[in-house]
């Protein structure tokens, strides 16, 4: 049984929610938790039929549900029936981040940050304990420069970004309005290119930048390389996650997503709104065009075209991918039979003089 207050009754969700509610209104919400794991006082969420069969055993007290499901409230249960459970989830998470407490931020330059002369920064803005802004940066209005970050030298830090602790941008990055670096992330570093030579590898220089858009998230500990000759750029509302390298040169388009850990190599193109999973590895100079989905752990050689979807290692069409990986599936049953047909034919053999 759920102690304390709730968080809210479930008439008051299908109301935020302008959900159709089936069972009672009064309801109290405590927390909330995945169909499996729910308890008394919960509220789950079911978005697919693939968790329908789950709510009979489920020990939740409410659920949101994507609209044609076949879920009923049952008893003292309750059920709110919306267009997309996703999306309702996302408004739910919305509402609870207004109440959730905020980052601290008091415009102007904490005494331990240290601001060359020669740079700018707005009066709106926050710059944390220990940060450097180096000379000619600019930093915009109502950016956030957290504790420990480093602006390099020439930097522009547009309006509204914020960059988390231990963030660093060298010298010729520019980021848009209103984005997002977690802790951790580096922009800017020399691309990895080096040539043969008779006493090692010779580094070669790399004299471009990096160029972000407007609204663009970067997850914690990713890095970004500048450009050998030009800029490596990123769209408008690209959103990259944790643990993810971007290799020099790359041109990334708008809302493209990357999930943690992936690998992206020197020059790839990558269109507006393509997908990678986690864990995607990615050739030097492969072309993956818009709207393209990559499958999470796959290795891309080669170009993908618009819409498609690949994975697998090496990445291939969805079809053809499947086929191979259900082949593999077969190979042990066929090296059995191998085996089986040798020993026959070496029985016949044997019978035949």
């Amino acid at each position: 049984m759920a102690d304390g207050t709730p968080i809210a009754t479930v008439g008051e969700l299908a109301a935020l929610l302008s959900a159709e509610l089936k069972g009672p209104a009064d309801i109290g919400v405590y927390g909330v938790a995945g169909i499996d794991e729910a308890g008394e006082g919960d509220l789950t969420f079911i978005r697919s039929e693939r968790y329908v069969s789950h709510w009979g055993a489920s020990g939740a007290s409410a659920a949101i549900v994507t609209r044609g499901l076949p879920v009923e409230p049952g008893t003292r249960r309750a059920v709110l029936l919306v267009d997309d459970a996703d999306m309702a989830m996302v408004m739910l998470l919305e509402a609870a981040a207004e109440r959730a407490p905020k980052q601290t931020r008091t415009p102007g330059v904490h005494p331990a940050a240290v601001v060359d002369p020669k740079a700018t920064v707005h009066e709106t803005a926050s710059v944390g304990p220990g940060a450097v802004i180096e000379a000619g940066a600019t930093i915009g209005a109502g950016a956030t420069i957290g504790p420990n970050c480093v602006v390099g030298e020439g930097v522009r830090v547009g309006d509204g970004t914020t960059l988390h602790a231990c963030v660093t941008l060298r010298f010729g990055t520019t980021v848009g309005k209103g984005c997002e670096f977690h802790a951790g992330v580096a922009i800017g570093a020399d691309g990895f290119g080096y040539l043969p030579g008779p006493e090692g590898p010779i580094k070669v220089p790399h004299l471009g930048g990096v160029s972000i858009g407007d609204g663009v998230e970067i997850g914690a500990n990713s890095c970004v390389d500048r450009g050998k000759f030009s800029d490596t750029t990123i769209g408008d509302a690209t959103k990259i996650d944790n643990l993810v390298q971007v290799g020099h040169g790359c041109r990334i388009g708008r809302g493209v997503v990357i999930c943690g850990c992936s690998a992206i190599g020197g020059s790839v193109r990558i269109g507006d709104g393509a997908l990678l999973g986690g864990a995607v590895s990615v050739r030097d100079n492969v072309s993956i065009a818009a709207g393209a989905q990559i499958g999470g752990t796959s290795i891309v050689v080669g170009d993908v075209a618009s819409g498609e979807k690949w994975f697998g290692h090496p990445a291939r069409p969805g079809a053809a991918a499947t086929r191979v990986f259900s082949s593999l599936q077969k190979l042990p049953k066929l090296r059995e039979d191998v085996i089986a047909l040798k020993a026959e034919l070496k029985k016949l053999k044997k019978q035949d003089g």
